[in-house]
């Protein structure tokens, strides 16, 4: 199954956004579900609960971060990160996704997922 698949049926499963995107690079990280679950558990509904950023963003960004630090900032790959995700979802924070103060939605979770891992794989890849 390819991460995007895998991602979105840890989503269905229960697991929330950030959680979902961990869970699905969790053997390349060498850790655990519980260990994944644990890292993104307190970004369900996005950082700061829909305020902040979207939490299959932000988990990504922890994968990116656990898989390609070498002692030295990867900035310009977070920022390419942030600028890819941006374009497929409408906007990087769950609000705006949700619609919540326009009553439009630019991305359905299960896509925000998806599209989170497409754009780091283009990254790690």
């Amino acid at each position: 199954m390819d991460k995007k698949s895998l991602a979105v049926q840890y989503k269905r499963s229960g697991q929330n956004c950030c959680q979902a995107v961990i869970s699905a690079y969790k053997d390349e990280l060498g850790i655990d579900e519980l260990t994944a679950k644990k890292l993104g558990s307190a970004f369900g509904a996005g950082m700061g609960t829909m305020q902040g950023n979207c939490g299959a963003l932000i988990g990504a960004g922890i994968v990116l971060g656990m898989l390609e630090y070498k002692g030295s900032p990867i900035s310009p790959k977070s920022r390419k990160l942030i600028t890819g995700f941006t374009e497929k979802c409408g906007s990087d924070t769950c609000v705006e996704i949700k619609g919540v103060l326009t009553g439009k939605v630019l991305c359905s979770c299960d896509d925000c997922v998806a599209n989170a891992v497409e754009v780091l794989e283009g990254i790690i890849k």
